[in-house]
């Protein structure tokens, strides 16, 4: 079957199922679930791939609400992986619009899956829970999940402008705690050892290392334990801290800093401290500009128009599946130019209108596009893996 008359076929199944997964988005979008607690979320999605003929398993690399689901053509080719998220934000929901691009995923591989039979190769739908916290795609990738595949996409939803060359920052987040002794703070304070002093240094000591790092590197903590009581020398004091960078490479190297800034003011209170990770860490985003063109002739093919990242934008797990194989994250608008920050009420509103459900079927429409041409132009493929070679070893030297 020709490449026309496979879009033809993939345009009337989005067509004529995006009214149903419009509403199945309003219903997440009513009923949030934050990041792994997604039970009914996943369940919903996990229940139309398995009616509408993939292979599912759910749960799945025992995360109760991730899945994967599959299907693979006649005959050997490329393999592709679909991307789907749908955790919310707690208090707001669907701020950050999973609800909408994680069911545009969905629409794009319920397209796809009457098609494979032609194009052969292999697509895998993939059920990432958790992104706005522990970031399901860092332990997929690290176990395995994306090996093998040529390509792995996802549309994230924006309001305002939409942007393709995303970039987004390689993140830890660390807990500090700092221990000390208590004593009475009025009575008889120098049997006492700070541990909040401990914690009050080392945050200057952040301060001053600002001024020392690279311009697109960010620090910022909170103090989440810092005493009990104003009369009780405080024993224990607890920092949480997220640290960014545009390269893995650069942040590994920038955390010894960090640390030996925790250790230098814990010497200096005569307190003790460690530190842990409370959150998975992200890689960065790594560029692709092969795959990136493909995807802005396709923003371009439905009208939609393309503007340059303004800066890296936070952290995203998607990072942690391009150091594995190509894969790109676009922005999609979603309220027909009108801007709203993301994690706000007026986003999570934003995702639940007319103009919003328009962008899904062109979302949908989009990826399905994006994952036919790697299944079916070897070329693009040669020439997106020339591309991934190039950009991790270019991060391997930052």
């Amino acid at each position: 079957m020709e490449k026309t008359s496979l879009l033809a076929r993939i345009d009337e199944i989005i067509d004529s199922r995006s009214e149903e997964i419009a509403e199945m988005s309003d219903f997440f979008a009513a009923n949030p679930e934050v990041s792994g607690t997604e039970f009914k979320t996943s369940a919903k999605i996990v229940d139309v791939l398995t009616k509408a003929g993939f292979d599912v398993t759910y749960p799945y690399m025992n995360i109760p609400t991730a899945f994967i689901a599959s299907c693979k053509g006649e005959k050997e080719g490329a393999k592709a992986a679909i991307l789907v998220e749908y955790d919310a934000l707690p208090e707001i929901g669907h701020a950050c619009g999973h609800n909408l691009h994680g069911s545009m995923s969905v629409l794009a591989g319920l397209a796809l899956l009457p098609v494979m039979k032609e194009t052969g190769g292999e697509l895998i739908v993939v059920g990432t829970p958790a992104e706005e916290s522990d970031g399901a795609k860092v332990a997929m990738s690290e176990q395995g999940v994306f090996d093998g595949c040529d390509f792995a996409v996802m549309l994230h939803c924006t309001c305002g402008k939409s942007i393709v060359r995303y970039r987004s920052l390689a993140m830890d987040a660390i807990e500090f705690t700092f221990k000390g002794r208590t004593a009475h703070a009025a009575s008889a304070p120098w049997e006492g050892r700070n541990a909040l002093n401990g914690l009050q240094l080392f945050f200057h000591a952040i301060d001053m290392l600002r001024q020392h790092v690279r311009p697109d590197a960010r620090m910022h903590g909170i103090y989440s334990e810092a005493g009990t009581a104003p009369n009780i020398v405080p024993e224990k004091a607890v920092g949480r801290f997220y640290f960014r960078a545009s390269k893995r490479a650069y942040l590994d190297k920038m955390l010894e800093q960090v640390y030996n800034c925790a250790k230098g003011a814990a010497l200096a209170t005569a307190t003790e401290v460690t530190w842990r990770n409370f959150e998975a860490s992200f890689k960065d985003v790594l560029p692709n500009n092969t795959a990136e063109t493909m995807m802005e002739n396709l923003f371009a093919e439905f009208g939609m128009e393309v503007v340059p990242c303004p800066g890296f934008m936070g952290s995203s797990d998607v990072g942690d599946v391009s150091y594995v194989c190509p894969a790109v994250q676009p922005e999609i608008d979603i309220a027909g130019g009108e801007e709203h920050e993301p994690h706000t009420r007026a986003f999570a509103e934003a995702t639940v209108t007319d103009t919003a459900h328009k962008a899904l079927n062109k979302g949908a429409k989009i990826i399905a596009r994006s994952v036919l041409n790697v299944l079916l132009d070897e070329k693009l493929r040669a020439s997106m893996w020339k591309d991934y070679k190039k950009e991790t070893e270019l991060a391997a030297k930052q």
